[in-house]
């Protein structure tokens, strides 16, 4: 049955051809359906052979770089597992402990990891405008000391959360979402409401909402990204979200009505995220390290937040999507009413009641990153999977 099982994936991986040997994984909107559907495949194989005590271990030495500019659980955990599973060794590189915080420039700072190195993993989500483009600045230094002869080999660089998008997570929701209707091609027509949340905490990215809408419809979701005035998205990205529904012959639209974006839903991504134009404007705070004024913006965020309280996913809301019973998802941590706050995105009750498939959505994270190396960095992928799943090498010895 599991030989079964490998036979028709890889066959299916065989058909989508793909070939990103040496890229950035930056923006899903940048790669074809197929190398994104080669992403969720992958992730779905080395999730088995994992499940199945069988070594994912491809590479018998280099490492993974790790840069963290904010706070995280699930990604840099799963940034972790999937190059220590592929064979790789994670060096987190602290800014404050290096020459950076002597004014070492990106440039140097990449080449200078990088000559071990097969994957630099990067979360910087803080700032509008500089999180991409920091990104982008280190995957153009290692390109050119690569093409250079400086680097034996060209490190990828793996978006794990960025001002923009967030890769990793959406493409785990895409797993969970492609297993849980059964197929990719079950999703067209499918109901996504994606909806802003109360949260009593301020700042939180937009990355998590721009990813989901510019990645399912792709897929012909019928995608509604709903949010109170003045809590808007990153425009360019909005329009993307446009352009792929009519590509996919889906449909997006936005609303300002929480309940409205909710009825006959299919699922439901309750996610509470800062607005655009203020972000932009802590941005200009962070750079000029204006502690006074963030603390006053802050505090007129938070009023501006408590406006909305009943944008919450409860039991009220839940029964006006499909049947009552749309599948309710979140990145996580979720803000939890009566729980880890007093009032926030969800209800104890309903998120009670979909834990399991919220701690299953997030399972994919580790196989999702350890796709995109893998795929980034061997030359021929197909005939290395191959490779791994004849080896059939237990992971524990015995």
């Amino acid at each position: 049955m599991l030989d079964k099982f490998f036979h028709n994936k890889v066959l299916a991986f065989r058909n989508l051809a793909v070939n990103m040997y040496n890229q950035d994984y930056l923006l899903t909107w940048e790669k074809s359906l197929n190398e994104i559907n080669a992403t969720i495949l992958l992730a779905d194989i080395f999730k088995e052979l994992h499940k199945n005590g069988i070594s994912l271990k491809t590479f018998e030495t280099g490492l993974g770089i790790s840069i963290f500019r904010d706070k995280s659980t699930r990604t840099r955990f799963s940034f972790v597992f999937a190059c220590d599973a592929l064979g790789l060794d994670v060096v987190s590189l602290d800014e404050e402990k290096s020459q950076v915080s002597h004014g070492e420039t990106v440039r140097e700072t990449a080449v200078m990891i990088s000559f071990l190195s097969e994957v630099i993993g990067i979360r910087d989500d803080m700032y509008i405008g500089a999180g991409d483009s920091y990104m982008r600045e280190v995957g153009q230094a290692v390109q050119k000391s690569y093409d250079k002869g400086v680097l034996a080999q060209r490190p990828s660089v793996i978006n794990l959360q960025s001002d923009i998008d967030h890769p990793t997570q959406s493409l785990s929701d895409l797993s969970k979402l492609v297993d849980y209707f059964g197929s990719s091609e079950n999703l067209k027509g499918k109901k996504l409401a994606m909806t802003w949340a109360y949260s009593p905490s301020y700042g939180k990215p937009l990355s998590v909402p721009q990813g989901i809408i510019a990645l399912m419809t792709r897929f012909g979701m019928d995608v509604t990204l709903a949010y109170p005035e003045g809590y808007e998205l990153m425009p360019e990205v909005v329009r993307q979200a446009e352009i792929f529904s009519k590509e996919s012959t889906g449909s997006f639209r936005i609303t300002h009505s929480l309940e409205n974006a909710c009825k006959e839903a299919d699922v439901v991504y309750p996610k509470s995220w800062a607005p655009f134009e203020i972000m932009k404007q802590r941005t200009e705070l962070l750079k000029k390290k204006d502690v006074k004024a963030l603390d006053k913006l802050e505090q007129e965020c938070l009023q501006q937040n408590s406006r909305f309280m009943n944008w919450e996913c409860n039991k009220n809301l839940m029964e006006l999507t499909r049947n009552g019973n749309a599948l309710y998802m979140h990145c996580l941590p979720a803000d939890i009413s009566g729980v880890s706050c007093k009032q926030g995105e969800v209800t104890e009750k309903v998120f009670e009641k979909y834990k399991k498939d919220l701690y299953h959505q997030a399972s994919y994270k580790p196989f999702v990153i350890a796709a995109m190396i893998f795929l980034t960095r061997m030359k021929d992928p197909l005939v290395t999977l191959e490779k791994l799943i004849r080896k059939n090498t237990s992971r524990i010895l015995s």
